[in-house]
């Protein structure tokens, strides 16, 4: 009896113990909930800090990385709850925290932002990190809206209920939202909230969930007496939202109800001396001339006086969503993407010097760039991410070469600093400085390049600067040093120096007469080169120093022969002319009359036929 007993309780014991094992391991596989406040020490343990991360090297601020983990379910609740998701508001802020230090690309995500790509797989929890993200980003921080940006960006598409959902929550209204969300910086990022969710559901979704109550709160931002970052977030999100033709339809019918439209009054802010406000007057001119356009107002490239500019940035070799100024000296970023540009000139000897004044502090990478660096927006890559071209990130307190980073002691730029570029050919040597003060001269750009080089730059999300080539005085000119100024040197024609908006491109190329024998790339220059070995034919000399691979049959291009009726004037080239030290860009050909006819779209004659220039 005793060992029946006893035998008994061994079989129970095992039992218990079975059964809190599997247990264990059911929860374990679920994974922890965020709502808890306490957290495992195995999550924690699992969390990097900045310190391990600060020795990753590439760019995964702008690396979109892929969502993992099981789908985990949450019972529905309100925000105002005993804050039961406090621990989300954690994982937003150390992700915030983390940003600056994360630049590798091969390096996987941080475990919060992780966690919160698992919270928002439930309709619940994509609620929670919402509300997380307009309570928890603090107003004064640079890169705010652009991780706003990049976690919605990478969260599962809501539903439409969802997002009707958040904005019942949001209590959106002309008057305000609710008193939860009507600090400055919330509204800021409801802004940034509202423009990253039009931009994801560009089409039929976009017009589902742009209600009437959205357009007047939006709209209602539009007011002079508020603050700045709310007007200029409001905006760009009704920029994104009118990406749809029916939102810009019923946009531009609000506006027009308005006893006066509120985008001309802020335009006058664009060249304000205060940086904020110069935003806001920047984006407003732009959305004036390119999407929301009224009756009887001259475009901004018609008004500009470029007399004495002869270098800009260049608007045909520019990534796609970049926004160029009418003046073509100042640029700016509201896309997920990171968008690059280049200049008009390029230099292939001599020492050579510009400046950048920037009106934001956040994630640019700034410097010099050949025509063979690759723009790869949608990538993340830009300027200073291949061995063809160097950059400075002042945000980050970097130096880029070949997607990697080098770090610098220098302070983290701010609004109103002045970045230098000082090239020097003949030494090959690269200097930057920061209000004057330089760093060391670097030569690793001439390993792979030794001329055509242009000054480049490319953006993250809600960042602007502007460029001085020489057309105005430096404010920190190199000491000791004789150098040339780009606009000394180059020239442009009238018609090169138009910065048309995007739908006078549009109708000009939809009427646009190709001319016979023209590249079969840009459609402007004559084709008269051909590629060795394969032997295509049906390029402009321009275009194929662009190419590395024949864009016919993907072979890699030896030579780039010109054809010619004496095989003994035919001619073989590998590099660009080195002599002179300006180019014109493809495309830049004699557009005057397309010009003249695009300006009768000023005065709405747009159904008229455009032709274009005789062939």
């Amino acid at each position: 009896m005793i060992v029946t007993t006893w035998v008994l309780c061994i079989y129970r014991s095992a039992i218990t113990w079975i059964l809190q094992e599997t247990i264990q391991y059911l929860i374990s596989s679920m994974g922890s909930c965020v709502c808890k406040e306490k957290i495992t020490s195995n999550s924690q343990q699992s969390v990097r800090t900045p310190a391990e991360n600060s020795t990753v090297g590439q760019n995964q601020v702008r690396q979109r990385p892929s969502s993992t983990g099981s789908r985990r379910e949450a019972t529905p609740h309100s925000r105002s709850s005993s804050r039961a998701c406090a621990n989300v508001d954690k994982l937003v802020l150390e992700t915030l925290k983390l940003i600056r230090t994360l630049v590798d690309n091969e390096q996987g995500p941080p475990q919060a932002m992780l966690t919160l790509h698992r919270v928002a797989e439930s309709e619940d929890g994509w609620l929670q990190v919402v509300e997380s993200l307009v309570v928890s980003i603090p107003l004064e921080d640079p890169l705010g809206p652009a991780v706003i940006t990049l976690l919605l960006d990478e969260c599962p598409l809501p539903t439409k209920d969802a997002i009707l959902l958040l904005y019942k929550r949001l209590k959106l209204s002309p008057d305000s939202p609710a008193k939860a969300y009507s600090s400055t910086g919330c509204q800021r990022n409801i802004g940034v909230v509202l423009g990253c969710l039009a931009e994801k559901l560009a089409g039929p979704n976009a017009i589902d969930i742009l209600t009437d109550d959205v357009v007047k709160y939006l709209l209602s931002n539009l007011n002079d007496t508020l603050d700045p970052a709310v007007i200029l977030h409001s905006l760009v999100a009704l920029e994104k939202f009118a990406q749809t033709s029916e939102n810009k339809a019923t946009i531009n019918k609000c506006l027009r109800e308005c006893e006066q439209n509120p985008l001309e009054k802020l335009e006058r802010w664009w060249r304000h001396d205060e940086y904020s406000l110069r935003e806001v007057g920047f984006c407003a001119q732009w959305c004036l001339d390119n999407l929301f356009v009224t009756e009887n107002r001259e475009f901004s490239y018609s008004k500009e006086d470029l007399s004495n500019i002869n270098v800009m940035l260049n608007s045909k070799d520019v990534s796609e969503y970049l926004k160029i100024s009418p003046d073509g000296l100042e640029a700016r970023c509201d896309a997920s993407s990171f968008e690059s540009v280049r200049c008009t000139f390029q230099v292939n000897s001599g020492i050579w010097y510009y400046e950048v004044t920037l009106l934001t502090d956040g994630v640019m990478q700034i410097g010099w760039a050949t025509k063979s660096s690759s723009f790869l927006n949608h990538e993340g890559y830009g300027i200073g991410d291949d061995e063809y071209s160097m950059s400075y990130d002042g945000c980050r307190q970097l130096i880029w070469f070949k997607s990697e980073s080098r770090p610098i002691q220098m302070r983290c730029w701010k609004a109103g600093d002045t970045l230098g570029m000082l090239l020097n050919v003949e030494g090959q040597e690269l200097t930057f400085y920061l209000n004057g003060e330089g760093l060391p001269p670097n030569n690793e750009l001439f390993q792979h390049a030794r001329e055509g080089f242009f000054a480049a730059a490319s953006f993250m999300s809600y960042q602007q600067c502007y460029f001085n080539f020489g057309a105005k005085p430096f404010k920190y000119p190199p000491k000791d040093i004789t150098f040339q100024s780009f606009n000394d040197y180059g020239h442009l024609n009238e018609e090169d120096k138009v910065i048309l908006p995007r739908h006078m491109k549009l109708e000009l190329l939809k009427n646009l007469n190709v001319k016979e024998g023209a590249c079969t790339l840009c459609f402007d220059q004559t084709a008269n080169y051909y590629l060795s070995p394969c032997n295509h034919r049906g390029f402009c000399y321009n275009c194929t120093l662009q190419i590395e691979l024949c864009p016919i049959c993907r072979t890699k291009i030896d030579e780039r022969i010109q054809e010619s009726a004496d095989d003994e004037n035919s001619k073989s080239t590998q590099t660009p002319p080195s002599q002179g030290t300006g180019t014109t860009s493809p495309g830049n050909s004699d557009v005057t009359q397309l010009i003249k006819t695009a300006e009768k779209l000023t005065n709405g004659q747009t159904g008229e036929t455009i032709t274009g220039p005789a062939s």
